[in-house]
């Protein structure tokens, strides 16, 4: 197994080398070295989250020196409660950064200056999740309901596909504030709850049900698949800095190189999910065995099969995810945005540099044959 020459993981607060801040500003730096002796570019990400399998790619291409190879030594700097991925970027305090589209989106239309560069996630991971027997099949049956939606721009998804049916979303639901967890669905007080398939869904399902004794299954409940719904947005994203792109060619080349380390590292996880999901774990995550093994599984769905390439950014997915953006309301009457995005806002440039290198070395970078293992959840995902 191969190893980098340094790794850094930081949790919490923002926490920016002095190699990183004299770059941002155009700094010299001193470059690190690989176990040969190889001169090492500085590279910070940052994650939008702790360490799990949602970023499992990413860790992966730590562990199995994908990044030295490319010449980069990679600093993965995970993120607090109130940690906003794109500012930590715009304020040169991380050299990429992964967030979803929508969330972006509104801080381009304000002034940030970021490109989406990589579109990891093919697929939303979001769904609203319901007892078997509580009638609700779709976002129409959602009337009169308790809705949960966690907000802070998780719920654009949710909104949209109520209004399409048809709902006055200021009056026919009741929406409940929803924590990061599935107590208040398990507790009876929320009838559809929001949950991304890769944890909270689950949660649900590492649970006891009190009515039979045993973990709760899948036919229990039923769940909105925003996906075929037909008001999915574009999430996990690699987002650079416009300017530095523009500007600084060193950047741009590094860009590239982090690009196809980490869809190398992508493929890694495609390919061994259970190894991936040990090297996430090795890398700090808390989650249980069986959960992470199922997060990683979950992961991989919505990157696999890639229609277009791995990380390529379709347009009609962007087209789509700017057209909620710009059309649905949400509980306060606001949309993301007031106009359509700039043309910076993403560029397939880089991915495709990427993706023709890895194509020449022999990666699968479309995964036609990509199949999800058969994943047992235990109580509590230990």
């Amino acid at each position: 197994m191969k190893h980098t020459a340094r790794t850094v993981v930081t949790t919490g607060a923002v926490v920016a080398s002095t190699a990183l801040v004299l770059s941002a500003c155009g700094g010299e730096t001193e470059p690190t070295e690989s176990a040969d002796g190889e001169e090492l570019t500085p590279v910070t990400l940052q994650l939008q989250w702790v360490a799990q399998a949602q970023f499992a790619g990413y860790y992966a291409a730590v562990d199995q020196g994908f990044y030295e190879e490319e010449g980069l030594d990679v600093t993965i700097q995970e993120a607090g409660t109130d940690t906003v991925p794109i500012d930590v970027l715009a304020a040169g305090e991380a050299d990429y950064a992964i967030s979803w589209v929508p969330k972006v989106l509104g801080s381009i239309e304000q002034g940030t200056e970021v490109t989406n560069v990589a579109q990891v996630f093919e697929r939303s991971g979001t769904l609203q999740v319901a007892m078997a027997d509580s009638g609700i099949e779709g976002p129409e049956d959602l009337a009169g309901k308790n809705v949960g939606s966690w907000g802070y721009g998780n719920e654009w998804e949710l909104f949209a596909g109520m209004q399409q049916a048809g709902l006055d979303t200021s009056e026919d639901i009741t929406l409940v504030q929803q924590a990061f967890d599935m107590n208040g669905f398990l507790a009876g007080d929320i009838d559809a709850a929001q949950a991304m398939t890769y944890n909270e869904y689950a949660q649900v399902l590492e649970t006891v049900n009190p009515d039979t004794g045993e973990l709760y299954q899948p036919e229990d409940l039923t769940v909105i698949d925003w996906n075929e719904v037909g008001t999915a947005m574009l999430q996990d994203a690699i987002w650079a800095d416009a300017t530095r792109l523009a500007d600084d060619e060193a950047y741009a080349e590094t860009t590239v190189d982090f690009i196809k380390a980490s869809l190398k590292g992508w493929a890694y996880a495609r390919d061994d999910a259970e190894a991936a999901a040990d090297i996430v774990t090795a890398a700090g995550s808390t989650l249980g065995t069986s959960h992470q093994l199922w997060q990683t599984n979950e992961t991989n769905k919505l990157i696999w099969p890639s229609t277009s390439g791995v990380g390529t950014i379709n347009a009609d997915q962007w087209d789509q995810t700017v057209d909620i953006a710009m059309n649905t309301q949400n509980e306060t009457g606001s949309t993301i945005i007031t106009t359509e995005p700039p043309e910076t806002a993403y560029s397939n440039e880089y991915v495709e540099e990427a993706l023709a290198e890895l194509t020449e070395e022999g990666v699968d970078v479309m995964g036609e044959d990509f199949a999800p293992i058969e994943v047992t959840l235990t109580e509590g995902g230990a």
